[in-house]
């Protein structure tokens, strides 16, 4: 029992701490391009775990089984961050952290066609209020700011496959290994997507050298997120994950609080209805599994 309390409170001051990072990234919104950003703060993770991983396991954990697999996780690591990161730049903190919570029902609903899981109707119900919720949310956003307020679906759509990727790689390396390949290979596809936006038209992806608070910034940005998933892996060890996952929705209490506190907003009625829609789908998705494993 001390272990499950210890294990969820872990968790829970780990996604605390990664609302905590995205508030520091929306910080950095029109001091650096978008790209940059993401690229500077997966190369310093990425120089960081690697550290980390060759103190730890030596040559032998820059071996990674399935090596093709890590590429596609490392890819939708790089989409997931770059179209999250564009997205809390332009949009409430809140609103962007409400609609990427879709990508649990996301999750189960493509777990069919690439794990060959079977999704049932409990998840199709789940997948359909969800959306219902993404379309409460995005309602103002698209009046406002266009087609880039599906920047956080467009996130949670590359995340959800991370998360496919992540279970048809589970076993095949240390938790710290996994959390390194996926770093090194986001690092320089984020690197060229970056210089791609250099020799674009895009005068916001134009580069120019940062200045040293926006260095630090994504250095903490880095030490955080690092240090949050590390923190939910230890409290997913002590308490289980499905005792652990409803505290993930602690990220959305976090992101609102500091969203009104230093940027000043404040989610309208209709919105805070599309983010329980969303949240209550993913809640019923985790009570329906584990109701499920209870009677296997």
């Amino acid at each position: 029992m001390q272990d499950t309390r210890s294990g969820i409170l872990l968790a829970v001051i780990g996604f605390a701490t990664l609302s905590v990072g995205d508030a520091v990234l929306k910080s950095m919104a029109g001091d650096w391009p978008v790209t940059a950003v993401a690229a500077l703060r997966f190369t310093i993770g990425a120089i960081a775990l690697s550290a980390l991983l060759g103190l730890s396991e030596g040559k032998a954990g820059f071996r990674p089984n399935k090596p093709w697999l890590q590429v596609a996780r490392g890819l939708c690591l790089a989409g997931a961050s770059l179209a999250f990161f564009s997205a809390i730049f332009v949009m409430p903190l809140a609103e962007t952290m409400a609609i990427t919570f879709l990508s649990p029902v996301l999750t189960a609903v493509l777990s069919g066609p690439l794990l060959g899981e079977k999704v049932n109707r409990a998840v199709w119900a789940a997948c359909i209020a969800a959306l219902v919720g993404v379309t409460f949310i995005l309602r103002p956003n698209l009046a406002e700011i266009g087609w880039l307020a599906i920047l956080p679906l467009i996130s949670a759509v590359f995340f959800s496959l991370m998360i496919i990727a992540n279970r048809a790689s589970a076993g095949t390396g240390s938790a710290l290994a996994m959390q390194a390949y996926m770093a090194v290979i986001a690092a320089p596809i984020l690197i060229m997507a970056t210089i791609a936006g250099e020799y674009s038209a895009i005068d916001e992806l134009s580069i120019s050298w940062p200045q040293f608070d926006v260095v630090l910034r994504c250095a903490f940005v880095a030490l955080t997120a690092t240090t949050a998933h590390w923190l939910v892996y230890l409290g997913t060890m002590r308490a289980g994950a499905s005792q652990v996952a409803p505290a993930s929705y602690i990220q959305m209490l976090v992101a609102t609080i500091l969203g009104w506190w230093f940027f000043g907003d404040v989610p309208d009625v209709i919105t805070l209805i599309g983010a329980c829609i969303i949240i209550g789908a993913g809640i019923f998705l985790w009570h329906q599994s584990t109701g499920d494993k209870e009677m296997a």
